[in-house]
């Protein structure tokens, strides 16, 4: 009988994609980026993508809510375990966070994308906070790695976890990939002028979307008529996060319904030409643990301004400007002087 040779065996990888089926922002461009560039193949790897066959519910219903957080973790738990044993995985990725506390023959690695369970618990249901913590963060001390996108989000997370912070490995997120597209799949929007500024993202209050209304304004007082802001996303599905209250009451005050176009989700084709066709891309969030924009933006030689805090100035670098998110006057000549000297 012939002896197996081990050494040509493969590294089998087993990928949690289920969190694809709900996930509507940076996270479910960063699995699908994962995916695209993992089902390409790589020598010596052996993938596959695990998901579960059964719908997700999204809806509001308490009942219906605490079945399907049940559904996630009898997934996490059970499922996914087996699936990765039958599979022979050597290791199973997760990029939502949870990973399988108990794992046989295989390891494990999860993907921490930031540390707002800690940052910002009144936004998450006390009995999910209490099983991230005692569970999800209990299962990521047993993995090998735990993946953060930046070294701001890394020592965040080292602060707030009991997670080594040695074992915190920080892996730069990559963007959304995107066609040059020259026209709107939905036709045309509404703009008034020809010139804009962009933003892509949900509506929380975090983003501070409102501060890009009152910039606007400001602009127009000093004679600069001429540009609209583009809002690109959704309202956030849970209220004491949602920021779009803010957002309508400063577009009423200042009369900039004309002006602050908000065209909702929108597709990639759209969001290639939104990019193109931009003057500035504004970033103003209090707090993320990544901000692909950046780098979409960067893929459509989009001028960018980022507030100065968390990890923007480190994942735009030197190619950005950045601004107090605190002081619209600031971001005001940061604009103006990008208006003025479009080769800054």
């Amino acid at each position: 009988m012939m002896k197996e040779n081990f050494s040509t065996k493969p590294i089998v990888v087993g990928i949690d994609i289920r969190d694809l089926k709900i996930a509507k922002t940076g996270t479910k461009t960063y699995l699908e980026e994962i995916c695209k560039e993992f089902k390409k193949g790589k020598p010596g790897f052996e993938f596959y993508f695990f998901d579960s066959l059964l719908p997700i519910y999204n809806g509001k219903n308490k009942a219906l809510k605490l079945l399907e957080h049940l559904r996630f973790f009898f997934w996490k738990q059970a499922i996914l375990p087996f699936l990765s044993v039958i599979n022979h995985c050597d290791i199973v990725f997760c990029t939502d966070f949870f990973v399988p506390y108990i794992n046989i023959n295989f390891k494990t690695i999860p993907v921490f994308h930031d540390a707002f369970f800690w940052e910002y618990p009144e936004h998450y249901n006390k009995y999910w906070l209490k099983i991230f913590h005692h569970l999800g963060v209990k299962a990521a001390q047993k993995s090998p790695y735990v993946i953060a996108p930046t070294v701001y989000a890394k020592n965040r997370i080292a602060h707030f976890s009991t997670l080594d912070a040695d074992k915190i490995v920080v892996i730069s997120e990559a963007p959304k990939t995107l066609s040059q597209n020259k026209v709107l799949s939905t036709g045309t929007i509404n703009l008034k002028t020809e010139k804009f500024f962009l933003h892509i993202g949900t509506f929380e209050k975090r983003k501070n979307l409102s501060c890009l209304v009152e910039a606007l304004h400001s602009l127009h007082c000093q004679g600069y008529t001429n540009y609209s802001l583009v809002l690109c996303g959704q309202f956030s599905p849970k209220n004491d996060m949602d920021g779009s209250t803010e957002i309508l009451n400063a577009i009423q005050k200042y009369n900039l319904a004309d002006y602050v176009i908000m065209p909702g989700y929108v597709s990639d084709n759209d969001l290639s030409w939104f990019y193109s066709n931009a003057d500035l891309y504004l970033f103003p969030s209090l707090n993320e643990g990544f901000g692909l924009p950046i780098l979409e933006a960067f893929q459509h030689f989009l001028p960018v301004i980022v507030a100065n805090n968390t990890c923007l100035p480190e994942v735009g670098a030197n190619a950005v400007l950045t601004f107090d998110p605190y002081d619209v006057d600031d971001l005001v000549s940061k604009i103006k002087s990008i208006i003025l000297n479009p080769d800054l």
